[in-house]
């Protein structure tokens, strides 16, 4: 599949997770931390955001079966990122062990036999 802009798929899996994971976060403080306005402004804000992550993640020159993978491994590092930055929660060792797992196996779903087909 051709790439759009010349930009490798990485570049726009990690566009795509940082907008949905932001998006997430924004509307979880719109909802829990703001009444009135601000939640509104908050949760559509974020809503944005996460049309954004639809929007970009397909836009990925990867073929849709294969994009999830590569995509949800870069998804659980984004997660335990923006989740330290917005909630200041570190991973513990059993998120970070199952968060290998999870890499790999995105990795796997990606990039096994890809030449192949």
């Amino acid at each position: 599949m051709a790439s759009l802009l010349g930009l490798p798929p990485i570049v726009f899996l990690i566009i795509a997770t940082a907008l949905e994971v932001s998006g997430d976060a924004i509307v979880r403080k719109g909802l829990l931390e703001h009444a009135g306005a601000m939640r509104l402004v908050l949760v559509l804000g974020g809503g944005v955001l996460v049309i954004g992550y639809a929007v970009t993640l397909n836009l990925a020159p990867v073929t849709f079966e294969r994009v999830v993978g590569l995509y949800i491994a870069t998804l659980f590092v984004m997660w335990q990122v923006i989740n330290v930055i917005a909630f200041r929660a570190f991973p513990s060792p059993p998120i970070l062990i199952g968060g290998a797992l999870i890499v790999a196996g995105g990795l796997v779903v990606t990039f096994w036999g890809e030449h192949a087909s």
